[in-house]
């Protein structure tokens, strides 16, 4: 017959076993891929000086984003982001194709680009100037002490 001591051990291992399992798994290393970059059989089927927007939305499908003069060019966007336990995400991998066309609307050139070529560009950006540089509340509370005037409060200035 087993005793209470015995139970406790058992109980401690199991635990401890468990801790150990739960600890690994959090440190497990997770791939997310985002967007979509076609194929370069995909890419293949596409002619340059031949097809239009039209043609490549239907043999590529719908591009992830579009520029905006003249109907826009087309960009597929694609990455893979790396999690690992608590640390920030981290994009290891980025993929561009740009799909450029000429005013008439046909295809005048294919490009590829990757995360080496890659450069931080602001798509949007809206800036809301406010009257209040880096001060908190408790800076603009406290930093008013010592600056009285007494003439103010008692009407004689």
């Amino acid at each position: 017959m087993a005793t209470i001591g015995s139970w406790t051990k058992r109980a401690a291992r199991m635990a401890l076993m468990g801790g150990v399992l739960a600890l690994a798994a959090g440190c497990t290393t997770l791939y997310r891929n985002h967007g979509y970059a076609p194929s370069d059989e995909q890419l293949a089927e596409v002619l340059v000086g031949v097809d239009t927007r039209g043609t490549v939305s239907d043999v590529i499908g719908p591009p992830t984003a579009s520029g905006v003069v003249n109907g826009g060019d087309f960009y597929y966007v694609q990455s893979r982001f790396r999690h690992f336990g608590p640390l920030e995400p981290r994009e290891i991998d980025r993929e561009v194709v740009a799909i450029r066309f000429d005013p008439e609307g046909v295809v005048s050139n294919v490009e590829r680009f990757g995360l080496e070529n890659g450069r931080v560009v602001a798509l949007s950006r809206r800036v809301t100037q406010d009257n209040v540089r880096d001060t908190t509340f408790l800076r603009q509370l406290f930093g008013s002490i010592g600056r009285f005037n007494a003439g103010d409060f008692i009407g004689g200035g």
